[in-house]
């Protein structure tokens, strides 16, 4: 993996996982030292993240985390919300059964993962991925799955940035087992319907969470 490529993941990880938090100057001499690369390629990387909307110039500072405010939020899941649920029915549309079959049996389970605090509720968040992952493949349509790429990553950084609720997490779960539910069906109307619900619960979550927390 060139430089460029390493710092570039290794940053963007740790924006959406809240390690650095909004507002965190990244200068390049000490990014530099601390993730074992030249400032040339750390350039890339900060370029590549600017692009991604995750830092942002900042008053002469130099670079720094943007923030995530509440306005922004609500704009992002009106985007996401078409996305995804065009993604749901061509999903269903053009599914691989066997796929989705797997994935139904593991959601099924998920219950138990998130009975068992953080240390295992990382594998739901896997599954979740794999789910997404699932869904691009089937969607056969590379200019929507770009896009919506960058949103889920932003998507990412507000579940970090708010507080997990673990009844809510229980409710996303039974919710994408109905999206999965509907894709193996091959029903397109009710796996946007699905999508629809789930997303409109995960703003409302969110926008209360992050109300009761300001960062």
């Amino acid at each position: 993996m060139r430089a460029s490529d390493r710092a570039y993941s290794v940053l963007r990880e740790q924006i959406i996982d809240g390690d650095l938090a909004p507002g965190t100057l990244l200068a390049e001499v000490e990014q530099s030292s601390r993730l074992g690369v030249s400032r040339t390629p750390l350039r890339e990387a900060l370029s590549r993240l600017a692009a991604d909307g995750l830092v942002a110039a900042h008053s002469g500072r130099g670079l720094v985390v943007t923030d995530v405010p509440l306005t922004r939020i609500a704009e992002l899941f009106e985007v996401r919300s078409a996305l995804e649920e065009q993604a749901a029915r061509l999903a269903a549309r053009r599914r691989d059964p066997a796929v989705f079959e797997g994935l139904q049996r593991e959601l099924r389970q998920a219950h138990e993962l998130l009975e068992n605090g953080d240390p295992v509720r990382h594998e739901y968040y896997e599954l979740v991925a794999r789910l997404d992952a699932a869904i691009d493949d089937a969607v056969q349509n590379p200019l929507l799955v770009s896009t919506l790429a960058g949103v889920r990553t932003h998507v990412a950084r507000i579940r970090r940035l708010s507080h997990d609720d673990p009844e809510r997490l229980r409710e996303a779960a039974r919710e994408h087992l109905m999206i999965v539910d509907a894709i193996v069906d091959g029903s397109e109307s009710l796996a946007a319907h699905a999508t629809q619900l789930h997303l409109y619960r995960s703003l409302k979550n969110i926008l209360g969470s992050m109300e009761r927390n300001p960062q």
